[in-house]
């Protein structure tokens, strides 16, 4: 086929091959100068050009005008290669919109002797957009960084100069002055801790929300509370106003709501300096079952410029960078705000003027509950519990830094917990080697062998019960990721670093319920039941109508056989072969009923049962210890009914 031109290549249909080969989106085909000689149909279905509009047209009166020029010089350098690629560029769409393109081109100079690029293009807005996205999220989260970095530093600048201080005076006025400071310097790296925190569990996915009973009247009173002295020395007047039929038991969670009004009622506080802040409760709608209640925290503060309005609730964002530097803060705040309504089903706007105030607005539609519903504050039925839950509670302390060690020993110390302490790892490890605990609380960060590295070796180099003992991470840096190496390294919960005494009592109740609690309570009467008799020879005697020589050879059999018999469920166990370990009990219960070991029964029970039905065999190991106890127990009873009695 002879071709003398462009135009004859584009009329003969010779750029078909090519086009159905590279399987193209967009294809131009265009001379040296820009003149463009055809388009395919997909030009309409991205640009919105009809098909063929653009023949005869210049490609370059479609290129942004802004970079028209930068594109010019990379179209020239495309018509000196036989193949170029990833050339960006901004063309007009039918609506006057710009459009981010992407061409790679075959020169047909060198393909078929003619003057003219196939420009194969690919749509890459969405490209674009993500990319300027990342970007700005980038810039975000460095400047959120840098706030961190200043926020934390400036309130630890201040404990470590108040202790200096501290140590320096002995009058007593100054001691309490230092010591208020670092009060107040460590509940400002609280507030910043738990922001964080709260973000991090959120985005997880893992946040739950309690359905209780509670009163509005009650908790928006409770949270104005905490600023009424700020608000006096502002000189700011501080009001709230509920209405009637808000004035009732709802059910939900009334600790988010008091994170949300405390969020809000806190920024208020921060950037209002004259006037006065309003909180209004009222209902917007109700049904039978539901009241949706709206909440407006109102000031007249120094407002939000109205070009920021929209990005208030982003995550890592304030209303300006000098905000941070003037007030502090995490910028996060308000986007946890948005979350947790939006997490109860609700809906929250801003409206603001600057230096007129601010107005949030949010809706949480709340079920009606009724008086009964009403529950007593947790901390009162906390106390009734922490004073003897515990007792008998073996715990292994697992932390390197002193402060931190003697903080929880004083508080494990107060429950009445048999406690162990270790430095590092290595010395946990040792320790559970050494000795049985009912619970590891485990810090993360140490020297000589960290906390997921210790976890990892009781789990795979510890036998019995001991390798499944549970662990708890005691950690300061509880964000996703590193939730989730403690899980991965085999640990079964986290506390995050500093801890309330209620949260530490929470957790390790979880773990102490039932089995380990079993264990001390087991641990805790063996000595009282020494006094009592664990034995009871009535059914042997009985069988043995009085013959005083037999019954003496089975209790000796049975005092000379037990001991080997539980030694070798211990090993069956320890390879976890527990049919074997359930035939063994099997064959120990007629032993048992011989000597009347009424305790044991129920024992050797479960671990037939678990090791036969190969259930809850975890169990299995801290109730042969259970076994092994009570049966050393019965053999002193039982010596001395040899030595005394049957004779």
């Amino acid at each position: 086929m002879d071709v003398k031109s462009l135009k004859d290549y584009v009329d003969k249909g010779l750029f078909y091959e090519a086009v159905v080969e590279d399987g193209s989106d967009i294809i131009f085909i265009v001379d040296y100068n820009g003149n463009i000689l055809y388009h395919n149909p997909s030009v309409e279905d991205t640009l919105g050009h009809a098909p063929g509009s653009l023949v005869n047209k210049n490609f370059f009166d479609f290129i942004k005008p802004s970079t028209l020029k930068g594109f010019k010089s990379e179209f020239k350098k495309s018509i000196a290669k036989p193949y170029d690629e990833s050339i960006e560029f901004r063309f007009l769409c039918e609506d006057n919109s710009y459009r981010y393109l992407e061409f790679n081109s075959i020169n047909l100079k060198h393909k078929g002797g003619v003057e003219g690029l196939i420009l194969d293009c690919r749509d890459i807005t969405q490209r674009k957009k993500d990319a300027e996205e990342l970007v700005r999220a980038q810039k975000a989260k460095e400047q959120f960084l840098a706030n961190m970095s200043h926020e934390i530093r400036t309130p630890i600048n201040g404990i470590s100069g108040m202790i200096n201080l501290l140590s320096e005076t002995s009058n007593e006025a100054d001691r309490e002055q230092y010591l208020n400071a670092i009060k107040n310097s460590t509940e400002s790296l609280k507030v910043i801790i738990n922001d964080i925190l709260d973000l991090s569990v959120i985005e997880s996915g893992k946040l739950k929300f309690e359905k209780i009973g509670f009163n509005i009247k009650y908790q928006l009173g409770a949270v104005l509370d905490t600023f009424l002295y700020q608000s006096k020395a502002k000189g700011i007047d501080l009001n709230y106003n509920i209405d009637k039929k808000a004035d009732g038991v709802l059910l939900g969670d009334p600790a988010r709501l008091n994170q949300i009004l405390i969020n809000l009622v806190s920024n208020a506080v921060k950037f209002t300096h004259v006037g006065e802040i309003n909180i209004s409760v009222t209902v917007d709608k109700e049904d039978k079952d539901y009241k949706h209640i709206k909440f407006k925290v109102r000031d007249t503060g120094v407002g939000i410029p109205a070009k920021k309005v929209h990005h208030i609730f982003d995550s890592f964002t304030q209303a300006d960078a000098s905000v941070t530097r003037r007030y502090g803060g995490t910028g996060l705040g308000l986007t946890i705000v948005k979350e947790l309504v939006e997490l109860q089903n609700g809906s929250i706007h801003v409206e603001s003027e600057e230096h007129i105030g601010t107005v949030f607005t949010f809706i949480i539609p709340y079920q009606v509950g009724r008086e009964i519903d009403l529950v007593q504050p947790k901390s009162s039925d906390f106390k009734k519990t922490l004073k003897y839950s515990l007792k008998g509670i073996k715990v292994l302390l697992v932390e390197d830094n002193e402060v931190n060690r003697l903080y929880a020993n004083s508080i494990l110390e107060r429950w009445q917990c048999d406690i162990g302490e270790a430095e590092n790892g290595y010395m946990a490890v040792e320790k559970l080697k050494a000795e049985d605990y009912d619970i590891v609380l485990m810090d993360v960060q140490m020297p000589i062998m960290d906390g997921y590295e210790a976890t990892r070796k009781i789990r795979k180099s510890l036998e019995g019960n001991k390798k499944n003992v549970p662990i708890v991470a005691l950690t300061a840096n509880a964000i996703k990721g590193d939730i989730d190496k403690c899980k991965e390294a085999g640990m079964n919960d986290y506390l995050s670093k500093p801890f309330h005494p209620e949260s530490l009592y929470k957790t390790i109740s979880k773990f102490i319920n039932s089995e380990a609690k079993q264990i001390a309570s087991t641990k805790n009467n063996l000595h009282k039941q020494a006094s009592d008799q664990l034995t009871n020879l009535k059914y042997l005697k009985s069988i043995c109508d009085g013959d005083v020589k037999f019954m003496t050879e089975m209790i000796e059999t049975f005092i000379s056989n037990t001991p080997s018999t539980i030694n070798e469920m211990q090993n069956w166990s320890d390879k976890a072969d527990w049919e074997m370990v359930g035939k063994l009990a099997h064959k120990m219960k007629p032993s048992i009923t011989f000597v009347g070991l009424e305790q044991a029964k129920s024992i050797i029970k479960e671990i037939e049962d678990s090791g036969k039905h190969n259930t809850n065999t975890d169990q299995i190991p801290s109730k042969i210890n259970q076994l092994g106890e009570l049966c050393q127990q019965a053999f002193k009873e039982l010596r001395n009914a040899i030595q005394s009695d049957f004779k």
